[in-house]
């Protein structure tokens, strides 16, 4: 198929905004119940205005709180309605869910998945490499579904980060390399004759002391 305008489709890859839970040193993992703070409220509005102005044509969300809460604003400002996405899911932590990561950091498994991230899964739970599948197979059907056409995800920052480390052709166990900050914005073009990393990282709508990661 000749490689036109027509068939690149545009995803702003945007990290759930900042909540409490990202200072307490746990691993959260998919806990319910976690929400977007004062602050994480602030930037969720920020990025409303910041895409006010771009004709959007799907908002795809995490069915974690603190992600629907940051796709909320968006989709309101915007009239649409977000489209819930199990794929965009936190990573599953397993038996770890809610463990002091100072704690379980000191394992001999945690470092091996430092080391190897795409073939070492927490225990009970994913590896990076599944949930690089899961996230990969979500956007594939979403740039089926709107060729051409601009669409905002809404996930985390592992999740964003083995995405793109994905199509950039990077190797997952390096993906920790990416820097992905709490409601930053991706920018990945697909559909094109090699997929475009367009902007990482974009925090431009946020205040200096709320843009870091």
């Amino acid at each position: 198929m000749k490689t036109t305008q027509k068939t690149i489709t545009t995803f702003l890859l945007i990290r759930h905004a900042t909540n409490d839970a990202l200072q307490n040193g746990l691993l959260y993992g998919r806990t319910p119940g976690i929400h977007l703070n004062a602050a994480g409220r602030r930037q969720a509005q920020a990025l409303a205005e910041r895409l006010a102005a771009l004709e959007l044509a799907a908002i795809y969300t995490s069915p974690l709180e603190r992600a629907a809460e940051t796709a909320a604003p968006i989709a309101a400002r915007l009239a649409l309605d977000p489209i819930v996405c199990l794929d965009l899911a936190e990573g599953d932590a397993g038996e770890w869910t809610g463990s002091p990561i100072a704690e379980v950091s000191q394992t001999e498994l945690w470092q091996d998945m430092i080391v190897h991230a795409s073939g070492v899964p927490l225990p009970g739970g994913e590896s990076m490499w599944h949930v690089q599948v899961r996230m990969v197979r979500a956007v594939e059907a979403m740039h089926a579904e709107w060729p051409g056409q601009t669409v905002v995800v809404v996930s985390h920052a592992d999740a964003i980060r083995s995405l793109v480390a994905h199509y950039l052709g990077l190797p997952l166990d390096l993906f920790r390399r990416l820097t992905v900050a709490p409601a930053s914005i991706t920018t990945l073009r697909l559909g094109g004759q090699v997929p475009r990393l367009v902007c990482l990282n974009d925090t431009a709508h946020l205040p200096v002391l709320e843009a870091g990661g």
